[in-house]
């Protein structure tokens, strides 16, 4: 490797520039040793360079071996090879590996963390309403959201309060969510986040099943599992549980600003006729007050069997006032 050449040609430079300068005095010996022999000069040279004592060993014998400078030379080669090796150890990208698995562990041990009643009653107290602690309330729905990772203009909280059974718009009450998350074995948010999104997709954005796993399923996918086999009647299921959680206890009917925020995440995505039925009541809102269960009910069928153009609409049939105005108004539109 080219960094240990380097490192080992670093280690000689100064043996290198000493064998000069004593090969120098070495010369100049030689010159006064013709003169007068001087022992004490061939002592220094054979120390300052290896090669130069075994020149001068071959021609004088008095000179012992030297054995020490080769020794020497090569234990300071095999010091930088084993220096080259730890920082080579220690480089950022060999270390970046184990913290990415450590990550990726992290993640699966969180996903597969088996479902606690008592874990499921400490997550429900986090977002409980101090005020109201048997309830989780909108601020605690809000801050539930937030942290998921859950739209709150999307499906997703209807479809929750709709697993936890809520009786309330906004509000899971202590009972309610320990029975639901026993029901998925749910005691975490990213499990429950999986849940929510398996069943959005699978009946709002109409995307194709999960297949399910009982040994590696994050929750308890049972239920989900029989909504596969009848996925119209679980949509249908989802969109009349709408209506009585949004409708007040002592009222027949919700208001319809109530009704169009609904419709838009519930009917809009799957059916996109109904952004025009929208568009009808908002340019007729103070014609259109409220939605009964009547009204609420034909919307649904009209989606699932009229036409996008309208021609097979009977308008002399059982359909909602609303909608005969709306076929009106739109074949008018259309010229």
């Amino acid at each position: 490797m080219p960094p240990k050449r380097k490192t080992v040609e670093g280690s000689t430079e100064p043996v290198s520039t000493r064998a000069t300068r004593s090969s120098t005095r070495t010369s100049s010996g030689k010159a006064e040793e013709k003169e007068k022999p001087k022992p004490k000069s061939k002592s220094k040279v054979s120390r300052a360079s290896p090669k130069k004592a075994k020149d001068e060993s071959d021609s004088d014998k008095e000179e012992p071996p030297a054995k020490r400078p080769k020794i020497t030379k090569t234990k300071a080669a095999s010091k930088p090879a084993k220096t080259k090796k730890n920082t080579t150890d220690g480089e950022p990208g060999q270390s970046a590996k184990p913290q990415s698995k450590t990550a990726r562990d992290g993640k699966s041990n969180l996903e597969a963390e088996p479902y606690q009643s008592s874990q499921a009653l400490a997550l429900f107290q986090k977002y409980a309403d101090p005020d109201d602690p048997p309830a989780i309330g909108p601020a605690g729905l809000e801050q539930l959201c937030n942290e998921a990772a859950i739209p709150m203009d999307g499906a997703m909280p209807l479809i929750l309060a709709w697993q936890l059974d809520a009786k309330e718009m906004g509000k899971f009450t202590k009972d309610e969510w320990l029975k639901g998350t026993s029901k998925l074995k749910i005691s975490s948010l990213p499990p429950l986040v999986t849940a929510l999104s398996d069943l959005d997709n699978l009946l709002i954005l109409s995307k194709s099943p999960v297949k399910s796993n009982s040994k590696t399923d994050p929750y308890d996918r049972e239920t989900y599992v029989n909504y596969t086999k009848n996925i119209k009647g679980a949509y249908h299921g989802l969109y009349m549980f709408c209506f009585k959680l949004a409708k007040p206890e002592q009222s027949r009917n919700i208001d319809m600003e109530t009704s169009t925020a609904l419709w838009s995440v519930i009917l809009c995505p799957k059916y996109p006729v109904m952004k025009e039925v929208l568009e009808f009541i908002a340019e007729n809102e103070n014609v259109y007050k409220a939605t009964n269960k009547d009204l609420w009910t034909m919307m649904f069928e009209f989606c699932e069997t009229v036409k996008p153009d309208m021609q097979d609409y009977e308008s002399d049939g059982a359909w909602p006032t609303l909608l005969d105005d709306f076929v009106a108004w739109k074949k008018a539109k259309s010229g």
